[in-house]
This record gives structure tokens, sequence and C-alpha cells, in this order.
């Protein structure tokens, strides 16, 4: 049976619980957004120096994504961009952003000793999709 949500209800006023849900709603995912067969060749792309080849890699990855990842992260990176804007209020950098959603979005399928290495490319993948937002995802 399809479950009703109250957003009227009280409890959707504090916007911790909004989010809490959101990320917890991409963290139960069977795979993460990012798939695991991608984890690895998004790492390598993060690495290179070139800033525009990184950007040129970094959308040719996600052109290859299903399409049903590729239309939610679109959405996704769209809203977390508009919220990137509103730092001042929010205090919520694309620094912070990807802290908060790199290691939710993006993981490897099997945990090894090199997690806080993979952090710190998680953490940058979605920093560097939200700052590059129209070049990644523009037509």
């Amino acid at each position: 049976p399809e479950e009703k949500l109250n957003l009227d209800d009280s409890q959707w006023e504090d916007i911790h619980v909004v989010t809490g849900a959101l990320k917890m709603f991409f963290r139960e995912l069977p795979e993460p957004l990012f798939p695991y067969c991608f984890f690895e060749q998004f790492v390598e792309a993060i690495k290179i120096q070139d800033n525009t080849t990184r950007i040129k890699s970094i959308r040719t990855l996600v052109k290859k994504l299903p399409r049903p990842n590729y239309d939610t992260m679109k959405i996704l990176f769209e809203h977390l961009k508009k919220i990137a804007a509103k730092e001042s209020v929010n205090l919520m950098s694309t620094q912070s952003l990807g802290i908060v959603f790199g290691p939710t979005l993006l993981r490897p399928e099997k945990e090894t000793g090199n997690m806080a290495v993979h952090m710190l490319y998680q953490n940058q993948i979605v920093e560097l999709m939200l700052s590059e937002y129209s070049k990644i995802f523009g037509s």
C-alpha cells in the first residue's frame, strides 16, 4: 500500500527532519545513486589535475549513468545548488554539501582500508558537480 505523507504535519517544519529524510532515502537505496560499478571511474576522474579535463571526464561518466540515476542526480544537484546559493543564510557551502552528501550518494561496494581517502574523493566529486553543474548537466 502506498504511504501518504501529511506535509502539513508540524514535524516537517524542522528543516533537519526533511534533510535527514532525504539523506536516509538515498542511503537506503539498494545501490547508491552513483552505481557501484562507476565508483572507481568517478574517483579516477576527480584525480585528474587539469580542471577542464576533469570536468569533461565527470560529464562523460554522468552521461553514461542509467537514465533514472541521471535524471534523479540532475534534479538533486539542481536542488543542492539552490541550497549552496543561500550559503549566507543556511551556512551550507558546496564544500559542506559535499561532506554531507558525498558518502551517501557515492560509495564503493566493498569498504576497504582507504575509507578516509575515499571520503575525500566522494566529497570532492559532489563539490565539483555542484560548482560546475551547468558544464556537467548542460546540453
